[in-house]
């Protein structure tokens, strides 16, 4: 069977052929749109150009696309990339190598053009190239459900960074990997649902029995001696491996890599949402909040009498929460529970089903009728677009925790404080309860130290299935 190393040009270069027969097709349609259905004005007998005479300009426009596509990634073949992320890639450079191409016609001035043509192709190779990415991304989760493509891993470490590693692998299946189970240096304990396969000695021995297509090393500094051995024994054995470097036990994602004449510098990484991304983030939650609490004005009005007609309490419920920075401030959700529920906590803390030191029940005895449906749809969550338009929390953001959560974190979990809660979130899209704290955690600092539009927006699409299949919303 062909691995991975072997495909990847062959499937490259499959990208690179089909993206070539969509750039022409794209603009073959467009070339109709406008001289013969007429789209964009008549056109005069005089201005009228072949479809031959523009054979130049589609030859210069598909060179100057795939070279912009290579320069800018979009044939990189990355592991767990999203359709997103794809089709940002694919927008940012289509409209870069269109003004390069518009920018060579003018400077040799070779032959005229229609505008409306240029415009037209623009519009529909991006959407043909987007609609084969999401196209293949289908294919893909459709073969990885039916567990085809899919790399089944071995972690080696059992330390903090290697728990980290299992953590995101197992709450990121986009990624294309299946955790079999990790090795680690003393010990053969299981740790909850990753399981302990055996210890380092072992390596080949465990990869031979679990058909294991890669390994990821993950050792912490008093254990780099053993990586020589390990590593020697993958390619023995003839399995791809990957070195997570251990730099202070910080996260993954957690450093920032600079060069100085060569010389590399590696620092820690600061909070990508600052400065102007800040302001435009803002911007976008008051025009997003303002526009939909405009909007579902009806249905927050039937909401309202449902909850009044049901069971006695105020419609709203209001809950000290702590935001960005640690600051405490007033959170607002729909009441799903009878008056007073929080003073059962006690008695039911034995029912608890999430992780530490969060508490929840599914099926709570405390929920009221409406309240249980409000949950379900998460309907209840719409009143946090107050706290939005008051800026003490986000579209997208961190889980606002309680005050007594924050009292029992440990230090690294503090760092889930430098954004702003979200009203969604990369938590919600990825298992909402059902996920264990701590990777719920992870979750969230990686989107403090990655944040982007693109990851805004990607975790705004995903929440509408997390939504509407209702996983983990109790």
């Amino acid at each position: 069977m062909l691995r991975r190393g072997k495909i990847g040009p062959l499937l490259t270069l499959g990208i690179v052929v089909s993206d070539l027969a969509l750039i022409n097709a794209a603009f073959i349609i467009a070339y109709w749109m406008r001289y013969s259905l007429g789209i964009g004005g008549a056109v005069e007998e005089r201005f009228y150009i072949s479809l031959g005479d523009y054979s130049s300009f589609q030859v210069i426009l598909s060179l100057v696309l795939l070279s912009v596509y290579g320069l800018a990634g979009v044939y990189r073949q990355r592991q767990g990339i999203s359709f997103i992320d794809e089709a940002w890639k694919v927008l940012g450079a289509t409209s870069i190598g269109m003004m390069l191409t518009l920018a060579l016609v003018y400077i040799f001035r070779s032959f005229s053009y229609s505008r409306a043509l240029v415009a037209f192709s623009w519009a529909l190779i991006i959407l043909l190239l987007w609609a084969a990415r999401l196209a293949k991304h289908l294919i893909q989760a459709y073969l990885r459900r039916r567990g085809l493509g899919i790399r089944r891993v071995l972690v080696v470490g059992g330390d903090s960074m290697g728990k980290r590693v299992m953590h995101v692998i197992a709450t990121e299946p986009n990624l294309g990997y299946r955790l079999v189970g990790f090795v680690q240096e003393n010990g053969d304990e299981d740790m909850g649902r990753f399981k302990c396969l055996g210890r380092l000695e072992n390596v080949t021995e465990v990869v031979h029995d679990h058909q294991i297509d890669e390994v990821i090393i993950a050792l912490p500094s008093s254990s780099r001696r053993d990586i020589p051995l390990i590593t020697e024994k993958c390619q023995k054995g003839g399995v791809s491996f990957k070195i997570v470097p251990d730099l202070y036990e910080m996260s993954l994602s957690g450093v920032d890599i600079d060069d100085l004449r060569g010389i590399p510098i590696v620092g820690v990484k600061e909070t990508s949402i600052r400065g102007f991304d800040l302001l435009l983030k803002r911007g976008i939650d008051v025009v997003i909040s303002l526009t939909a609490l405009v909007l579902l004005s009806p249905l927050w009005a039937l909401i309202a009498l449902l909850i009044k007609l049901d069971s006695p309490g105020p419609i709203v419920f209001r809950q000290l929460r702590v935001g960005k920075g640690g600051k405490p401030f007033k959170f607002y959700k729909f009441r799903s529970m009878r008056v007073k529920a929080e003073d059962d906590i006690t008695e039911l803390s034995d029912q608890n089903e999430v992780s530490w030191p969060l508490f929840k029940i599914k099926n709570d005895p405390r929920l009221t009728r409406v309240g249980s449906f409000l949950r379900r749809t998460s309907l209840d969550e719409l009143p946090q677009l107050i706290n939005i338009l008051k800026g003490e929390m986000s579209l997208v953001g961190p889980r606002p925790p309680l005050p007594s959560e924050v009292e029992k974190y440990e230090p690294w979990h503090m760092k889930r404080l430098e954004a702003a809660p979200g009203l969604t979130g990369l938590w919600q899209v990825s298992g909402r309860s059902d996920l264990p704290f701590d990777e719920m955690v992870m979750l969230d600092i990686y989107y403090i130290e990655n944040w982007s539009l693109g990851l805004d927006f990607r975790a705004l699409l995903q929440t509408i299935p997390a939504v509407i299949s209702g996983q983990g919303a109790y």
